[in-house]
């Protein structure tokens, strides 16, 4: 009967064991988690902050002179949906 109580008791052992482990994992993966979502909205406001160095660099390229006809139109582009959006924005604030 002795032998079954310690084989119970190593069995018990390795158990507690095992949920402590299972614990501490999940600990861990909580916090990994956290880590991936902070390095997700770091890497979408690099992503934002570098499409707006670009736009900088080729607005100062289109004041320079310097910036291909491509360059030019693809702003040129930009600048009239803007216009569209804008007029489209007027058009339902006159209808209210």
């Amino acid at each position: 009967m002795s032998h079954l109580n310690e084989h119970i008791s190593r069995v018990n052992e390795k158990l507690q064991l095992l949920l402590k482990q299972y614990h501490t994992l999940v600990k861990e993966n909580d916090r990994l988690k956290q880590d991936l979502e902070q390095i997700k909205a770091s890497e979408q406001n690099m992503k934002e902050k570098a499409a707006g160095l670009q736009q900088q660099v080729e607005i100062a390229k289109i004041s320079s002179g310097q910036a291909g006809q491509e360059v030019k139109s693809e702003l040129e582009k930009r600048i009239n949906t803007y216009i569209k959006e804008i007029d489209q924005c007027i058009a339902l604030l006159g209808n209210q």
